[in-house]
């Protein structure tokens, strides 16, 4: 679920992005708009869709891979098998691209299931 201050500003961006899709629909209708004006309102459009997406994913994704970073951290011991690659995607995070973003977190829950299996092997043992 969206927090709800994020979910108004996209809605109010999409809002402001379908009054210029409509904008460039009576451009067309005209038939006496240059194209040149025409082009510029559809790179305005495609910049505002993309504002949109980066502000969903800075909010949504990059959040919660910082806090699926902080569940393996405090998951791992130090000692456990992907010890490394943990501290490499923490060193990494700051510069991940949005991209990169998805794919990672598909990652960190791999990492997360693993410890949590390894965890409750060590938990076994210690009952034993």
């Amino acid at each position: 679920m969206l927090p709800k201050d994020l979910t108004r500003d996209l809605k109010s961006r999409l809002n402001m992005l379908a009054g210029q899709l409509h904008g460039i629909v009576k451009m067309l209708d005209a038939e006496t708009t240059a194209p040149e004006q025409i082009l510029v309102q559809f790179k305005a459009v495609t910049s505002g869709l993309s504002s949109a997406e980066h502000l969903l994913l800075d909010e949504v994704f990059r959040k919660g891979l910082a806090l699926q970073i902080v569940d393996v951290v405090g998951a791992c011991p130090g000692d456990c098998q992907d010890a490394g690659r943990i501290e490499e995607l923490r060193q990494q995070f700051p510069k991940l691209s949005e991209g990169e973003l998805t794919q990672k977190m598909r990652e960190l829950r791999e990492i997360g299931g693993r410890l949590e299996q390894h965890n409750v092997g060590l938990e076994k043992k210690a009952k034993k």
